[in-house]
This record gives C-alpha cells, sequence and structure tokens, in this order.
C-alpha cells in the first residue's frame, strides 16, 4: 500500500467521503488511488475556489467535513477566499495540497512555493508530511484537528504519496468533547438577563441555529423578557414555519448600532460581540452601546444543548411558550420584475425541506423576510465577506443532500467569481436551482461608496466605472447553457413565477437569470 492508499483509507475510515478536487502532477498518485479505495467520492472542479466553497457547503449540511485535493501553493491559493469564509463560519475542512517530492525542493521549480506560509493565514493547523511511513498517521491527525469547526492543511509532497507505507491506513481519533459550560457561569447569565433593563441574547457565528435550539432559546428569551437575535451571518439557520421568530442584526452598522443602541445587558452564544464589517468615519466600530455589559456565555466548542438546557432552567421557562413563525405563503406577485416582486414568488413556491445559499447581496434583502413564513427550510449565509462562495456552497449542500431542493439566491458579480461551478452542477447532475439577481451593477459598492463619504459619496464617471459591469452586459443564459445547466431569463414577475414554478417541480440544475433594477437605480 503506497502513501497515497494509505491517506485514502485512513480520510475515509474517519468518515471523510468527499473530495472536492482538480488535481496536477503532483496528486496523480493520490488520483491513481480513488481507483483502488472504496469510500471516497471525488468531484470534480474546474478551479479551486469552488473546491473550498463546496466543502464549506457540504460540510454545513452534512454537519462533517469534507477534504480538498489542491495542486501546490498556486491551488492552494486558488482556494483562499473560500477557506477564509469557512474559517470565518467556523466551518470543518480538510485540505490537501499536494507538493513537489521532498528531494526535488532544492531546486526551486516553477512551482515551488511556502505552501505552509500560504496555508497558515486560513488554518487552525498546517502540517507538511514527510514520509511515506508517516502520511496515514498525518491524515487522522488532519480529521482530529479539524473536527467539529476548524480548518486542518496538510501538505502531500509527491514521493510520500507514491512511497511504500508499510503501517497502512491509521485508526481515527474520536472528536473531542465539547466544553461544557460551568454553572456558575450559567448562573450568572440568569441573573444578568433577569436584572437587565433591555437584554438581549444572541445566539449564531458558528453555532448552528437548529429548529430545537431556536425554540429553546426563544423560550429563555421570552421568560427573563430579553429579546432574541442571530447575529449578522450566522452559519446554518432553521427557518420557516414552525420555527422560532428570531431578529437579525443588520449588515449596515448604522441601522445595527439603532438595534441595539438602549441595551443594557449582551449575552453571546456561539457568536462574538457584533462589529461593523468595515470602518465608516463617525461610525462606532463596536455595535454595541458602551454603557453595555457583554457575556460571552459559549463559543462554538462548547456546547450549546447543554448550556440551553441548563440556562432554561435556571431562567425557568416552565409554561412559557416559544414565539413561533406560522405558515404564511406569499401571493403570486404580477407586475415589475424586481428584488421584491421575485422574493414573493420564492416565498410562494419554495417547497418543504429546501435549502437556500444566500449570496445575493444587495438583491437578496427582499427574500428574507418573506420566507420567515414560508415552508421550513434551511438558510445558509456567507460567512467571511469574500464573494464568490454562493455557488460552489449550493455544490456542496446538493451533494450532502441529494433529496433536498437547493436554491442558490445569487449576484450577478458574486457569480462571476466562481461560474465555473455551474460545470459541476451538470456534471453531477445537482438538485439546484440558481436566481441571478442581474442588475448590471456592483450594487453594493455603489451604496459602500456613498457611506464612506469617498468624493462625497458621489462616483466620477472613472469611479462609476468600476462598479458598473454592463457594457458589455453578461448572458447568464448562454453561459449557463455552454456548461450544461438547462436556463431561462425572467423580465416580469409573470416570467419569473412561471419559471420559479418549473424548476422548484422539477429536478436537477437550472439557472434564471432574473433581470431586475438595482437599489440605487
Amino acid at each position: 500500500m503506497n502513501g497515497a492508499e494509505s491517506l485514502l483509507n485512513t480520510l475515509s475510515n474517519a468518515g471523510v467521503e468527499m473530495c472536492f478536487t482538480n488535481p496536477g502532477t503532483s496528486e496523480m498518485h493520490f488520483v491513481a488511488a480513488l481507483d483502488e479505495v472504496e469510500g471516497m467520492r471525488c468531484v470534480l472542479c474546474l478551479f479551486e475556489g469552488v473546491i473550498s466553497g463546496a466543502a464549506d457547503g457540504y460540510a454545513r449540511m452534512a454537519r462533517k467535513p469534507a477534504s480538498t485535493l489542491l495542486h501546490l501553493g498556486p491551488g492552494l491559493g486558488n482556494a483562499l477566499a473560500n477557506v477564509h469564509n469557512a474559517k470565518k463560519g467556523c466551518v470543518p475542512m480538510v485540505n490537501i495540497v499536494g507538493d513537489h517530492a521532498t528531494y526535488h525542493l532544492e531546486y526551486d521549480a516553477p512551482l515551488t512555493s511556502d505552501i505552509e506560509g500560504i496555508a497558515g493565514p486560513v488554518s487552525h493547523w498546517v502540517y507538511t508530511s514527510q514520509k511515506p511511513e508517516d502520511i496515514a498517521r498525518d491524515g487522522a491527525e488532519a480529521v482530529k484537528q479539524a473536527g467539529r469547526n476548524k480548518i486542518a492543511t496538510l501538505m502531500l509532497p509527491a514521493d510520500v504519496s507514491w512511497g511504500d507505507n508499510p503501517n497502512g491506513a491509521a485508526a481515527s481519533h474520536p472528536v473531542a468533547a465539547l466544553s461544557q459550560v460551568p454553572s456558575p457561569m450559567v448562573e450568572e447569565a440568569a441573573k444578568r438577563l433577569r436584572a437587565a433593563a433591555k437584554p438581549v441574547i444572541m445566539i449564531g457565528g458558528g453555532a448552528e441555529l437548529t429548529v430545537e435550539r431556536g425554540l429553546l432559546a426563544s423560550r429563555i428569551a421570552k421568560a427573563c423578557g430579553a429579546q432574541l437575535y442571530t447575529d449578522v451571518f450566522p452559519s446554518r439557520v432553521a427557518r420557516g414555519a414552525g420555527t422560532a421568530v428570531m431578529e437579525r442584526l443588520p449588515y449596515l452598522a448604522e441601522m445595527a448600532v439603532d438595534s441595539l443602541k438602549d441595551v443594557d445587558e449582551l449575552v453571546l452564544i456561539g457568536a462574538k460581540a457584533p462589529v461593523s464589517f468595515f470602518a465608516y468615519p463617525n461610525v462606532p466600530s463596536a455595535i454595541a452601546p458602551a454603557t453595555c455589559r457583554t457575556l460571552p456565555l459559549a463559543t462554538v466548542d462548547d456546547d450549546v444543548d447543554q448550556l440551553l438546557a441548563a440556562l432554561s432552567e435556571s431562567v425557568g421557562v416552565d409554561g412559557v411558550d416559544p414565539e413561533v413563525h406560522s405558515l404564511q405563503i406569499s401571493d403570486r406577485p404580477t407586475g415589475n420584475l424586481d428584488a421584491g416582486t421575485a422574493a414573493m414568488t420564492i416565498a410562494h413556491y419554495l417547497p418543504e425541506g429546501a435549502v437556500i445559499v444566500d449570496e445575493a447581496i444587495t438583491s437578496g434583502l427582499a427574500v428574507a423576510p418573506l420566507t420567515a413564513t414560508a415552508r421550513s427550510h434551511d438558510w445558509l449565509n456567507q460567512t467571511g465577506g469574500s464573494i464568490g462562495w454562493g455557488l460552489p456552497a449550493a455544490v456542496g449542500a446538493a451533494l450532502a443532500c441529494p433529496d433536498r431542493k437547493v436554491v442558490a439566491l445569487e449576484g450577478d458579480g458574486s457569480a462571476m467569481y466562481t461560474i465555473q461551478a455551474l460545470w459541476t452542477m451538470a456534471r453531477e447532475d445537482l438538485d439546484v436551482t440558481v436566481v441571478i439577481f442581474n442588475n448590471q451593477k456592483y450594487s453594493i459598492l455603489e451604496i459602500e461608496f456613498a457611506r464612506t463619504g469617498a468624493r462625497g459619496g458621489v462616483p466620477g464617471p472613472n469611479a462609476a466605472s468600476t462598479l458598473d459591469i454592463g457594457s458589455p452586459n453578461m448572458d447568464f443564459v448562454a453561459m449557463a447553457r455552454g456548461m450544461g445547466v438547462e436556463a431561462s431569463r425572467a423580465t416580469t414577475a409573470e416570467e419569473f413565477n412561471a419559471q420559479f414554478e418549473a424548476a422548484m417541480a422539477g429536478r436537477g440544475p437550472h439557472l434564471i437569470d432574473a433581470l431586475v433594477p438595482s437599489l440605487s437605480g
């Protein structure tokens, strides 16, 4: 058994069953091992940013890491944006990065690079295997280090891959138990929540918001008179009919500051203290007021279910019912197609158990409130701010949940970062419906230009040209069909109704190019 075969066996035995890849020469023995080792599904992607984004979406829905197979430092570099998003979202990932043979490094061949230096800023654990005899052990350690919410990056030199490993596959390590939140800390939180004039419980970040967690958190908040918030972009949230009513902290710093302006006690569960995404003149970086006390009650390494159970007992939730969304289906819109009417259509036809992947940026702002009372579904958010995540994440989500409809809400600008994901959707025949909100602008940047006060908030002709992605206008129908995805274009609400209804009733990949006006006109 060579090193690559022992590594693949080890990953599979540890429950890592999905590998997203675009391999090169140094990874050929790993690729060959795919025909010798059972238990690993390998999915080809045409760009490394699709690989890492797909691994992110898969892990969120499968609740376990996928592996990536990347080609040396440049391949890892191409994947970094979505590895960054996964790290910020506390999503586990095992990156296998091929490297030159150990004895070849001294020659500084064209692809030689400092892979550990590239991996370090976006990884919790980085290691280069040195011998074929050790690679299986190192692979088991990588899966252990990734755990539930970490990024592990393991370098696989070519000679370590092709060399003989007499030790064979390594035993997997049990995932470390989640930490228990101490009782005194729980009691302190309960005491502070009861005593506060306007307390807020904020839950989210890397703490997945399941239906059960949301309902219990709602009962706790109601029992102690607190408002219940999620942070701006929680990784995964159960939403729709039957789920708890929770406010989502606004993205715009000014609105977020206003939302929390009177809060005197902020208890954080899996979330960090909220801050503005960027610095703006005369806008505070910290969202909560300076007079507010903040209690980080649980991190992503803590047992959130244990905490919520203990906190519910401490505050006393007997006889307290959660505030729950009832089923209220939006009407079918008519007339002009814009972000609002498209949102009504999506909320009307969204099937039970769907997965929404949201990278619609400005055009998606209307979808979240309208789908809050739609049929129950999961919602995945873009956690790290680096665009080009949505289409790949939809690939991963669909592979993790092949029996669930995946709806990818995508901005036209962000779609172009990883448009190659459409090809993988077609190749794997994934049940993904992509809605491109096509306003031919970087609309979010027009808003941000005004908010920063640059040039008085009004771009001149040169600046405006960098925010406009028309001229030529992009033909997403042609692009999708060119990669094997059925596609259509909607210019009215009636057209969008018909196309989205058909996509929800059918199966397989479909793209709808929805021509909508930008928020800025």
